[in-house]
């Protein structure tokens, strides 16, 4: 629909919310929370059902921005920023009743006759900041888990994707209460006014740097937070992989979104024996996936910004190109570029790259690869291609957020799994029944009948013996 179009670029002009507006819907929203409406199962499956409709009203809205900031196809859209939200819509539909209901659990024969339960209650009050990488997706994904849950939010998406933004703001004022779900817009000045407020929870998707932000902020209430951030996540071919397989998988994910995805393949071990036949067959998927001219591909992103796209040019001339190396800065076009001979003390391997430039090191055993990752802060994501039992070693031996073996991107794909960060990499997990838990606090109730009261815990403890022996 709109991959004929040129893309021009427009100034940001962004106008930021004022701090009187922030400060009302923050107190806004504690008492719509505190009026307890948000308890009810049935108020929450109600406002799921609304979000869903007011995103398939405006998709189309969502997908023509998307275009305009990022030059993100309909197609890529699709697949990554709304079928992922509105799957998460579904699920938790089909299971919200089953995961908001207390759940009896057993208890010991010194709490005889009582019994004990876990109560799933909401967290109340957030916010919750995202990125301009998956503007839809990571901001309103979140959100599902939220209503879900029963709480309230302020959601802040991000200034450098405006048209996306807004678009984000005229869906969520035409679906919802501002005292339920509301949307703040601006730059840093306007971060640093929200992080000043007190909520019950903070939900993060960034770099490291912000999230340490957040977390100074949220110390001052003792706030939680679930970050989830980033870093240079490895990706590892060993000479047992299917070098065709591997070396289309790895261009998808690298090419995916041009590389501005928190869990891309943020760096390349090819073992020696398959470097070359890599190299070659990862040229091949490269223009199988997006043409011989990259740049006039309709499925290629392009970077958000002229900023980022002179930090991921720069980082070419830190090794020799094996590939690639084309860019243009007006449309800020950047070739899928495999960058060799890099030293690892060099920019391109001390900062998470957020771009299609792969740096490639090549190894004889794996205990380097497993020694230089541990070296590192925690990934977000680890990869690895070869042998199924050689990848579960090389797991078994590491750490990251999240791990594939024999593919990329795709572990964040399946609701039915935790998606989250480890370390450096963010805390906390959302995705499925877990975007429910992010947002609940679990209660722990023990109820005790009063048709008997057994002497063994009152003093003065005079049956301390016969105690002693079911506490053994």
């Amino acid at each position: 629909m709109f991959c004929g179009a040129m893309r021009t670029k427009r100034k940001n002009t962004m106008t930021g919310t004022s701090k009187e507006k922030i400060a009302s819907l923050v107190e806004g929203q504690r008492e719509y929370f505190r009026s307890g409406v948000t308890l009810d199962v049935n108020f929450r499956l109600e406002r799921l059902s609304d979000l869903a409709r007011g995103i398939d009203k405006w998709q189309d809205k969502i997908y023509e921005a998307l275009w305009e900031d990022l030059h993100k196809s309909r197609e890529e859209a699709f697949l990554t920023e709304v079928s992922i939200v509105t799957g998460e819509i579904a699920n938790h539909k089909k299971h919200l009743r089953s995961w908001a209901r207390k759940k009896k659990r057993p208890t010991p024969m010194t709490l005889f006759p009582g019994s004990s339960y876990k109560v799933y209650e909401p967290l109340g009050n957030t916010l919750i900041v995202s990125p301009w990488n998956y503007p839809f997706q990571l901001l309103i994904n979140p959100l599902v888990g939220c209503i879900s849950a029963g709480c309230t939010a302020i959601l802040k998406p991000s200034p450098y994707v405006e048209k996306t933004s807004l678009a984000i703001q005229a869906m969520i004022e035409d679906t919802f209460d501002p005292r339920y779900v509301a949307v703040v817009q601006g730059h840093r000045d306007v971060n640093g006014e929200l992080f000043s407020h007190r909520y019950d929870l903070i939900f993060l998707t960034g770099s490291p740097d912000l999230g340490r932000i957040a977390m100074t902020s949220a110390a001052k209430y003792l706030t939680p937070t679930v970050l989830e951030l980033g870093g240079k996540s490895p990706c590892i071919v060993d000479s047992s992989a299917d070098i065709r397989k591997a070396a289309k998988r790895i261009a998808w994910g690298k090419t995916l979104n041009s590389g501005q995805t928190c869990i891309a393949p943020d760096y390349l071990f090819v073992h020696k024996d398959v470097k070359e036949e890599f190299i070659a067959a990862f040229a091949s998927a490269v223009r199988e996936l997006h043409g011989e001219d990259v740049s006039g591909s309709p499925y290629y992103v392009h970077m958000v910004s002229d900023r980022a796209f002179d930090r991921v040019v720069g980082y070419m001339k830190d090794g020799k190109i094996l590939f690639g190396g084309h860019s243009d800065r007006e449309s800020r076009y950047i070739e899928p570029t495999l960058l060799g001979d890099v030293d690892p003390s060099s920019p391109v391997m001390q900062e998470e790259i957020f771009g299609p430039v792969f740096p490639v090191m090549e190894f004889t055993h794996k205990e380097e690869v497993l020694s230089f990752v541990a070296s590192r802060e925690k990934p977000l994501a680890f990869y690895y291609f070869g042998s199924v039992p050689d990848g579960w070693d090389m797991i078994s031996r590491s750490t990251s957020g999240g791990a594939c073996i024999n593919d990329t991107i795709m572990h964040i794909a399946n609701d039915n799994i935790p998606f989250g960060g480890v370390g450096n990499s963010g805390m906390g997990r959302y995705h499925g029944l877990d975007s429910f838990l992010a947002f609940s606090h679990v209660r722990s109730v023990v109820k005790t009948p009063t048709w008997i009261d057994l002497p063994f815990r009152y003093m003065p403890y005079k049956y301390m013996g016969v105690m002693k022996k079911f506490l053994k």
